[in-house]
């Protein structure tokens, strides 16, 4: 059993006891946190498809920590006019268990 999910943007295929990181969700670390955006679930061969989103369907998951992802360096230049910009970012991840998937 498996479904395919939408948080911050993007789209993960989860299964129960997979564990996935994400953009940063608004939920303190090691509460409980429930996912509406289902867009398809696959129960034991019989595949719903939602438009856009599958009704009553949800995914329970776990917010296990809070991490950053790692550091990527954004270098512009342009030659010949002495412009270079250097920037670095680093994005804010959650970490995800997935524990139910009810649809």
């Amino acid at each position: 059993m498996y479904a395919v999910v939408q948080t911050g943007g993007k789209q993960y295929k989860v299964a129960e006891g997979d564990t996935i990181e994400v953009n940063r969700v608004s939920v303190d670390a090691g509460s409980a946190l429930t996912i509406d955006n289902v867009l398809m679930l696959n129960q034991d061969g019989s595949v719903k498809i939602g438009s856009p989103t599958i009704e009553g369907a949800k995914v329970q998951a776990e917010v296990i920590k809070h991490t950053r992802g790692p550091k990527l360096i954004i270098w512009k230049m342009k030659r010949r006019k002495g412009y270079r910009n250097k920037n670095g970012h680093r994005q804010d991840l959650s970490l995800l268990k997935i524990n139910k998937i009810s649809g």
